[in-house]
């Protein structure tokens, strides 16, 4: 019979050297596999009498038990080393600041949002906001538009399946909602601004299915066309810095304001390039026009009593004309060339004292 002690000394030693976890492995193999050193003994004990194979399976059963145990606690001491190793070596100083050609930079619709809420701001208005899943009757109802409008039908506007009822809800076309559900909550005088996302089913390369706008509310006794020419001259002076831009305002048609109008803005056209501020040619950048009565009457406001006048921005065509910007469909594309060129850091907050 081999020496049941000898041979624990040596599995036991070979454990405890084993530098790796395929060591450690061929180490079971050899201890605990089919013909490993301990399976071939107990397969021996066939050949013994009663008493020998009685004691000698005893003590293979300890020596097994003893083996499988160092093996474990072999096998976790090799892994945690193993994890603290790839800890150490993955170490990142999250203290350290990013390196320059990664640090971010702010949207240009972001920073255009900002510039525009700045000027208005200066002028009293407030920043208000509103969903953008929308009931037909705030989008188009409210808002005097018929109903065999062109914007209610399917290839222009975003619809959501019906609900119970049969009604369908839909992607807001514009911010305007958001003006009747401000009339129907506050008492004027109002004067508002609503910056966000709407939605269209348009789609090249100066429409997207989602963009952004920002449209403008006064409600008060005394405003009139001449304040809102006012207003949008200023701001357009502001937000594109050309004091001496060429502006004028062109009649036009919108449900919701009466008499409305366009306001185009002077530019040169040089093949695709536009460039702003010098006669030659007119560029159309946001609609205008008084509120409609309709529209006051639809929201709970007196029509006789008061009136105002409204407007709304295209903010991804003003953020194009002003930073050169061919092309919308980038807006949208999460590139990071085109980022780290049309984009602003953080610290370049507009104001109107330094500049927007």
């Amino acid at each position: 019979m081999f020496n049941i002690k000898a041979l624990e000394t040596e599995l036991l030693a070979r454990i405890a050297r084993a530098e790796d976890l395929d060591s450690l492995e061929q180490i079971r193999i050899f201890a605990l596999g089919k013909k490993g050193r301990i399976t071939t003994a107990m397969s021996n004990l066939a050949g013994m009498n009663m008493n020998t194979r009685k004691k000698t399976g005893k003590a293979l059963n300890s020596l097994k038990c003893l083996v499988k145990n160092a093996l474990v606690a072999r096998k976790i001491a090799l892994s945690s080393a193993i994890l603290n190793n790839r800890i150490v070596a993955d170490r990142v100083d999250i203290s350290l600041p990013a390196p320059p050609e990664m640090k971010g930079r702010i949207h240009p619709i972001t920073q255009t949002t900002d510039e525009i809420v700045t000027i208005f701001a200066e002028m009293g208005f407030v920043v208000v906001e509103g969903p953008d899943i929308e009931s037909d009757y705030y989008n188009f109802e409210a808002l005097n538009f018929t109903p065999d409008h062109p914007a209610r039908q399917d290839q222009d506007t975003l619809y959501l399946k019906p609900d119970k009822n049969g009604k369908r809800k839909v992607l807001r076309t514009h911010t305007s909602p958001v003006q009747i559900r401000t009339m129907e909550k506050q008492s004027p005088p109002i004067r508002i601004i609503v910056p966000g996302r709407t939605f269209r089913s348009d789609h090249d390369a100066t429409h997207s299915p989602m963009f952004h706008q920002l449209e403008g509310l006064v409600v008060d006794k005394v405003s009139h066309m001449g304040h809102l020419k006012g207003c949008l001259i200023d701001f357009c002076h502001a937000f594109f810095s050309i004091k001496d831009l060429p502006l004028r305002f062109r009649p036009s048609y919108f449900p919701f304001t009466e008499p409305s109008a366009e306001l185009d803005i002077g530019c040169l056209r040089i093949g695709t390039e536009v460039k702003i501020g010098d006669y030659g040619n007119w560029l159309e950048i946001l609609g205008c026009g008084m509120v409609h009565p309709n529209v006051l009457h639809n929201s709970g406001i007196n029509p006789n009593k008061y009136q105002g006048f409204a407007f709304g921005i295209g903010i991804e065509r003003v953020s194009m004309l002003k930073y050169g910007i061919p092309d919308l469909r980038p807006f949208y594309e999460s590139n990071l060339r085109w980022m780290r060129h049309y984009g602003f850091l953080s610290f370049a907050q507009p104001t109107i004292a330094g500049g927007v």
